[in-house]
């Protein structure tokens, strides 16, 4: 949904804009004075912000022209539109010089009202978070990880859940998503933070060395074994220890495993005498154990004792809206890592990176801006910087199949469908490739009845 904020001091301009713009798509809110502007964008982020030279000189809180500076610094992606009246040019100047996007002058028709804000949307940048939302709206870091998208705060609620727990926790996610930084969130905001977070990557390991990591070894317990030797189990004593792709486990291991948790002791290998076991176990895995348990490669008494708090970390591409926040905390880091000072990145570039479904997932974010940061000897980060996977919006399968007999209206609809599928809900750049407006794209959906704008 479009949102546009109209700020004047009476209602003309209001009225004007709901004529202009009548779509259910579109939503325009009224502010008489700009004291209370700050507060609206408090509470909400807005497309386009209309200013009117009468409502930026009545204000007794606050200068219209600072108010102005503040939206352009805080809120990039609002475009600003400061309308004039013929006795107010100067001010329409500071107002320009304030970061203004355009201005023009009152009164104005519709036609043009329609085009200037229309072009305004056409060129609004794509990054750059709303920073004066209060914080519980706007919470885009937690512990280590990026993102203000209702599904992964989600997760950050779930993790305040699971750390106030010692109960075992089974992340799952594709790859790339994040389970080890949500497993260290959980350790650190746990009464076991002071103590070992033990990682183990049990994929990356030999399947005959599994059992002396995890459980350590007693000296002359096998070839090799020239001295005795403290597993995970033992050296996260009071701590967390974090099994990475669980799933990779044989049967002997899931056994023992599943005999730890229960008893809460282990034996080292070759050892006869149990040790005690105090720890938080925090299991990951991007298989399907429910599948696995079904063909029974994997225990199904383990994995009920794993799936008791269970947290799923959901892929890019179902976090909408955080791809800008990743891309700025990355180029953040990359900059300093690389003595640089890229400002940004341009509109196409990131347009094309929230049409890409990302299936390495946030590493992969990672990966391309370290790449672009190096290959930039610019201030923006552009489309050439960008792999060419990228660029060019690749998917695995960009075809859709319509047989004989469908009919023109429904071939739109599920042409529409699947192309808002392919940019990941991204309508500027659906529009694009369908070869339509926006605005026309906004009817065509509201026509079908595709989507819900909220």
């Amino acid at each position: 949904m479009i949102k546009i904020i109209c700020v004047d001091r009476g209602l003309d301009l209001y009225r004007q804009l709901t004529r202009v713009f009548p779509e259910p798509s579109t939503k325009i809110s009224l502010e008489r004075s700009i004291d209370m502007v700050l507060e609206r964008f408090e509470a909400e982020a807005f497309d386009i912000l209309l200013l009117s030279s009468s409502a930026a000189k009545g204000g007794t809180g606050i200068d219209g022209i600072e108010l102005l500076e503040i939206i352009v610094e805080k809120c990039p992606a609002t475009q600003i539109i400061f309308l004039a009246s013929p006795k107010e040019i100067r001010l329409a100047i500071s107002a320009l010089r304030a970061g203004t996007y355009h201005y023009a002058k009152l009164p104005i028709g519709d036609d043009e009202l329609r085009l200037l804000i229309e072009t305004a949307l056409e060129r609004r940048p794509s990054y750059g978070p709303n920073l004066l939302l209060k914080k519980e709206l706007r919470e885009t870091t937690f512990e280590q990880m990026v993102g203000g998208s209702a599904a992964i705060r989600a997760v950050y609620r779930q993790v305040r859940q699971a750390a106030s727990t010692d109960i075992p926790v089974l992340l799952t996610g594709e790859t790339g998503t994040g389970k080890d930084l949500v497993a260290q969130a959980i350790h650190q905001l746990s009464s076991r933070s002071d103590k070992q977070f033990l990682p183990v990557h049990l994929a990356s390991l030999p399947d005959d060395l599994v059992p002396s990591e995890l459980f350590g070894h007693e000296k002359g317990a096998f070839t090799g074994a020239l001295t005795r030797f403290a597993g995970c189990f033992e050296q996260a004593a009071g701590g967390t220890i974090f099994l990475d792709e669980i799933g990779t486990i044989d049967d002997r291991i899931q056994v023992s495993l599943l005999r730890l948790l229960e008893t809460k002791t282990f034996h080292r290998i070759g050892g006869t005498t149990p040790i005690n076991a105090d720890f938080r176990l925090i299991a990951a895995t991007n298989e399907n154990l429910t599948a696995a348990v079904k063909q029974g490669s994997f225990r199904e008494d383990l994995y009920y004792r794993l799936e008791v708090f269970m947290i799923s970390i959901p892929p890019v591409r179902e976090r909408h809206g955080d791809i800008p926040l990743l891309v700025s905390h990355f180029l953040k880091r990359f900059n300093a890592a690389y003595n640089k000072t890229i400002a940004g990145i341009s509109p196409e570039s990131i347009g094309a990176m929230e049409s890409y479904p990302w299936p390495g997932n946030v590493r992969e974010i990672k990966n391309v801006i370290h790449r672009a940061v190096v290959m930039c000897d610019g201030s923006i980060l552009m489309p050439d910087h960008l792999p060419e996977r990228i660029r060019s919006g690749t998917k695995e399968s960009q075809e859709i199949t319509i047989p004989i007999g469908v009919t023109l209206q429904d071939c739109e609809k599920r042409m529409i469908i699947h192309t808002l599928k392919f940019t990941g809900d991204n309508k500027r750049r659906a529009a694009e490739i369908l070869g339509i407006s926006r605005r026309a794209l906004y009817n065509k959906l509201e026509r079908y009845g595709i989507g819900k704008r909220t």
